[in-house]
């Protein structure tokens, strides 16, 4: 699976800057000043869980999460 399978969650974190994470992939989430900035960042996280998972032998966990309000 690839990043663009997964939902992204993006919120302001309080009282400066942003987080932007995967909920399906517990610890796949990223706290920066800017929005632009936590994505890239997520982008890079998702790329070392990724490894991580494959040098495991593992699947990354489906994208079960859906989004009820937004």
């Amino acid at each position: 699976m690839a990043l663009d399978d997964y939902k992204v969650l993006l919120y302001r974190n309080q009282p400066d800057g942003w987080v932007a994470e995967i909920p399906a992939i517990p610890g796949c989430y990223a706290l920066m000043p800017t929005m632009a900035e936590a994505l890239t960042e997520l982008e890079c996280v998702f790329g070392l869980i990724a490894a991580e998972y494959g040098d495991q032998g593992l699947a990354l966990p489906a994208n079960t999460n859906e989004i009820v309000h937004a």
